[in-house]
């Protein structure tokens, strides 16, 4: 069985559904690098976005203006992530002023999306460095990949209200990944350095990665994208 893992960003640094038939386990991790070396061959949907164009247009990247209409009142969960140059910038003022100057219409950088930039730059790198990652590393999204496992419908109830867990929201997402094999163990689980919300989203991430292995998963576009470097640009549910 070839292994699959979901990946979600958290306090931590990453958190990570790990399903390796021997039962599944979640794991915090403060490097990507060290989820990569958890085993050569497995197959990997981060919710992180990946391939970052060099100009941005209206509604952001390809995969997120693909996606956002599937996604109901949850559609504003996917940012546009800003032309590679802004992300690249440490200081919020110099992204905000890249991401202007590269966009049309021009447009600023959230700050949501401004502190996953070393995230996005960590996975950007290492993929980077080693092109063959990119066959096992997939762009994913928890609220896309909810979407599916409720019958191609967007969720009635947010995750988080005002910024903090939505007990509702989160039970429904609990009862989708229940229903699609996820064990209890998991869902409970309560690693330190991981949110519940954090938690439930790697196992949406963990059910897409078992799809990608299976054949059965989407690419928003199909085919994918591909930045200047070469990586592609998709978002995968």
């Amino acid at each position: 069985m070839r292994a699959a893992i979901g990946v979600d960003g958290c306090h931590g640094g990453y958190v990570a559904a790990i399903d390796d038939g021997r039962g599944g386990r979640i794991a915090v991790f403060a490097r990507f690098a060290e989820i990569l070396a958890l085993d050569a061959a497995a197959v990997i949907a981060v919710d992180m976005p990946i391939g970052l164009p060099e100009a941005i247009g209206p509604g952001g990247r390809a995969p997120e203006k693909l996606v956002r209409p599937l996604l109901g009142a949850r559609q504003s969960s996917v940012f546009a992530v800003p032309a590679r140059a802004a992300v690249e910038a440490s200081d919020y003022r110099a992204a905000c002023a890249l991401a202007r100057a590269a966009s049309d219409p021009p447009r600023q950088v959230s700050k949501q999306c401004f502190h996953l930039f070393p995230k996005i730059r960590e996975i950007d790198a290492v993929l980077r460095a080693d092109p063959a990652l990119v066959g096992r590393v997939h762009e994913s999204h928890p609220e896309v990949a909810f979407m599916r496992l409720n019958g191609e419908a967007p969720l009635s109830e947010p995750k988080k209200v005002k910024s903090r867990p939505y007990p509702p929201g989160l039970a429904l997402r609990r009862a989708l990944l229940a229903r699609a094999g996820i064990a209890a163990a998991l869902l409970d689980a309560r690693p330190r350095g991981a949110g519940p919300d954090d938690v439930l989203d790697a196992l949406a991430c963990l059910t897409v990665a078992r799809r990608i292995i299976a054949g059965t998963a989407r690419s928003f576009p199909d085919p994918p994208g591909r930045d200047a470097h070469g990586l592609p640009i998709a978002i995968w549910a």
